[in-house]
């Protein structure tokens, strides 16, 4: 891909609120199943802010993880932490299954719509 079809590519994707990884892969499916390609949609932007807070959910968890094993190699108590590990591992769920239903009404709302 030539610089300037990648930037009206990339630009395509800025109007949608989207990636362009995730754009090129949206546009390739939609082709492939000779539909319409991804539109702005409030519910695109907000499946990106939750997958965006799902992430820095599983970094919190990651580092929790990581403090409860240098404290259990140092012999200290661990169980606040250990707790602490849970609740961010339970909330990372809960922001994915968000992210799902998220998806799923925007299955519904959008698409796939099919050229005649």
């Amino acid at each position: 891909m030539s610089e300037e079809e990648y930037a009206v590519v990339r630009a395509a994707a800025e109007r949608v609120g989207m990636a362009v990884s995730a754009y090129a892969g949206e546009v390739t499916v939609a082709v492939a199943m000779q539909a319409d390609p991804p539109r702005w949609s409030p519910l695109t932007e907000l499946l990106g802010e939750v997958m965006h807070a799902a992430g820095q959910a599983r970094r919190i968890g990651i580092n929790l993880n990581q403090a409860v094993a240098a404290l259990h190699s140092a012999g200290q108590s661990t169980r606040a932490l250990e707790q602490y590990a849970r609740v961010a591992a339970a909330s990372t769920q809960n922001i994915d299954a968000v992210a799902e239903e998220i998806r799923r009404a925007l299955r519904r709302s959008t698409g796939p719509r099919t050229r005649q």
